[in-house]
């Protein structure tokens, strides 16, 4: 029988008595593995020697986890002051090659081990205190103070996991074995590897917020995919499996690897998988504290890179195409295996996975689930997918980056845990994402899809692109509704009972305009100058959704996305067209419009005049033109000779509505008086621009 090391929590119950000391005792046991794992250090010098360049020694780790729930229980209120400002600065960051971290190890000066267990055993009673006292609710939601307590506990399972994988990249010398961690025993002839049909259907990933395990939160929001019948490995990759493709030289040959894995190929010179070793006696393995002869039947353990290099040549070598599932693909996998989520596992874990059976991988053909086995457990699976986020997606606040950072096309899913994952980890719901060349414990199997590859979404960062879509399809600020549906809503208004049958958008930014107007008009044609603003329009339509950031403060950003289904925009996107186009110099199959609509356009253009000469030409006789502007002239947008009004002319104040009257007179009449319409543009999280937009609306003689 195989026990998980620590039992899941779940949120919710009917005693909170009894939920805080299991909380309390999940905590101690968390955090006494966690430091006997660190027990494999044989010396001293094992915890200052860095595994691999990207990332710290081991004492950075030893500390990091403490530090980490000193900083949550700050930011959550819950106590006043730091254990020590001096180890929270040195802890803090630095697990990943991200921008801000600092792996300049000139920039450190190491405490002691002994310094450091102590400042842990300091934080196990500040702990144990707030525990203690914290009032408690069941059950425990996202907003609870509580989930900062959670979470300190669960970012310690990932980091058992992660200073395990650095272990194994010490010298062995550095590293001692301990009893009650010991590796799996059995190891035999590997399995011939075959192809079994998965039947296809709809999968659906994402929690809701009032789940009963906790998540983080790329796990919340919605997605939901049909996928057609494919085929997968029923085994994981085995050493033996992937022996072939290291004999034929697949380490050597870049016919096999992808753009970005010929690169880390030429850079790092690997000759074959991280863990194996090579020598005269014959292929060993490394684990955490030891090798052994090599266990054939074993998962192979690499990064993505090498497992799609692997999948190219297999596919080479057989005749079908292979390729890594994608998260979608493996869902399916999971939802037909037959295993139940981890709150359902009684007495009997149904993997290698929560230490259960040993501190290492097994033999493939072990676990059986359904008619594939290790479909979770043993090692991470790595899939096709880079990590993105569900709609509905939100950063808690307590850990606004344990996600957001991700999100950048170079870290894959990896899903289904391995043999030291605890807590989320197991899930199945759980979402880790990690950069194609690091390793883990992860391994892989391949399948024979047709599936397309999910698109995930790039989030764009370009300021005034994401500026415009918040203020396109963002949330309201300081009551002021959606202008771009406001002015839509009153061009829609003024058509009442005449036909509306082809529609203009001109000056459509990115597009949440067009898509309004499309709610009461079959054909709309949205134009912008600017095809970046277009492409948006163009990915919404095709898409339904756009990522992009936002400013919060300086270097700060949020991750948002807008998505046409959220505004019950979905159903028009079909009746929309978008074009690039110069609104002073239009194509003449521009025509024919029941309906111009320039919203926030004319103190844009370079010649506003003779946009305001041409644009009759392209309305029907009773059609109607809609403009607005706040007459923001400036000699950056129309030099100055070109502005319509806010300037003396004969000694009296000429505006720019003197002007449209003017030059609109001969072909249009004013159909109401001018209102005004508020928006607002948010700059950064403290900075909003709050404007009048000047709405008047002409009648086509």
């Amino acid at each position: 029988m195989g026990r998980v090391r620590i039992p899941t929590l779940l949120l919710d119950g009917i005693d909170a008595e009894a939920k805080r000391e299991e909380i309390r005792r999940i905590f101690h046991q968390t955090s006494l593995l966690y430091e006997q794992l660190f027990d494999h250090l044989a010396s001293p010098g094992a915890w200052y020697q860095k595994a691999i360049a990207l990332r710290h020694p081991l004492i950075f780790y030893f500390g990091h986890t403490a530090t980490f729930f000193v900083n949550k229980l700050q930011v959550a209120g819950l106590i006043e002051r730091r254990l020590d400002p001096d180890f929270e600065s040195i802890f803090a960051v630095g697990v990943d090659e991200m921008s801000w971290d600092d792996l300049d190890e000139s920039h450190y000066d190491w405490p002691s081990v002994a310094a450091v267990r102590a400042y842990r055993a300091e934080l196990r009673d500040l702990m144990d205190g707030v525990i203690r006292t914290l009032p408690l609710t069941l059950p425990i939601t996202w907003e609870s103070p509580w989930w900062a307590i959670l979470m300190g506990i669960e970012h310690e399972n990932i980091h058992l996991e992660t200073s395990s994988v650095l272990m194994r990249q010490l010298p062995l010398s550095l590293l001692r074995p301990l009893a009650g961690w010991e590796p799996w025993q059995e190891s035999g002839i590997p399995p011939e590897n075959a192809l079994l049909p998965v039947a296809g259907g709809r999968v659906r990933l994402g929690k809701v917020r009032d789940n009963h395990l906790y998540g983080w939160d790329n796990e919340y929001g919605e997605h939901g995919v049909a996928l057609k019948d494919f085929a997968a490995g029923r085994y994981l990759v085995s050493n033996g499996e992937f022996l072939p493709f290291v004999e034929a030289g697949g380490y050597t040959d870049p016919r096999w690897w992808t753009a970005e894995g010929d690169n880390w190929r030429r850079f790092a010179r690997p000759e074959h998988p991280g863990f194996w070793v090579a020598g005269a006696g014959g292929w060993k393995l490394r684990l955490i504290a030891a090798e052994r002869p090599m266990p054939w039947d074993w998962p192979v353990e690499v990064n993505c890179l090498e497992a799609e290099a692997f999948c190219a040549w297999k596919s080479a070598q057989s005749g079908v195409a292979l390729r890594l599932p994608s998260e979608d693909e493996w869902r399916r996998l999971r939802d037909l295996s037959g295993v139940p989520d981890v709150d359902e596992w009684l007495e009997e874990a149904p993997a290698n996975i929560g230490l259960a059976y040993g501190i290492s991988p097994c033999p493939v053909q072990h676990f059986r689930h359904g008619d594939f086995y290790d479909v979770i457990g043993n090692v991470w699976q790595w899939t096709a997918t880079p990590i993105y986020p569900f709609s509905g997606f939100a950063v808690h606040p307590y850990y606004d980056d344990f996600t957001t950072p991700t999100f950048d096309q170079q870290h894959n899913l990896i899903k289904g845990g391995s043999f030291i994952s605890l807590g989320n980890e197991t899930q199945q719901e759980a979402r880790y994402a990690f950069r194609r060349h690091f390793f883990q414990h992860a391994g892989f199997r391949y399948v024979r899809s047709t599936n397309p590859l999910p698109e995930v979404p790039v989030y764009e960062s370009d300021a005034a692109i994401s500026q415009y879509c918040d203020f396109h399809y963002g949330p309201e600020h300081f009551g002021v509704g959606n202008f771009p549906a406001a002015v839509a809503e009153l061009a829609a208004k003024a058509m009442a009972g005449r036909p509306l049958r082809r529609a203009l958008d001109i000056g459509c930014a990115v597009g949440r305009g067009s898509f309004a107007l499309a709610r009461h008009c079959p054909e709309v044609t949205g134009l912008d100058f600017s095809a970046r603003f277009i492409q948006v329009g163009v990915r919404l339509r095709e898409q339904g959704s756009f990522s992009y950031t936002l400013v919060e403060e300086g270097e700060l950003l949020s991750y948002h996305s807008a998505c046409l289904a959220d505004l019950d925009l979905a159903a028009t996107a079909g009746r929309v067209q978008f074009f690039q186009a110069d609104a002073c110099n239009l194509k003449p199959l521009y025509r024919d419009y029941d309906l111009v609509v320039a919203a926030n356009l004319i103190d844009r253009l370079y010649q506003p005049r003779k946009f305001l000469q041409e644009i009759p030409k392209r309305i029907v006789s009773g059609g109607i033109l809609v403009l607005s502007s706040p007459y923001t002239w400036l000699a950056e947008h129309t030099h100055r000779e070109e502005w319509l009004g806010g300037f003396k002319r004969n000694g009296e104040s000429f505006t720019t509505l003197d002007a449209l009257r003017e030059l609109l007179a001969p072909y249009f009449r004013l159909l109401q008086e001018p209102l005004d319409q508020p928006f607002v543009i948010r700059e950064t999280a403290r900075k909003y621009q709050h404007s009048l937009a000047q709405v008047t609306i002409w009648e086509r003689l």
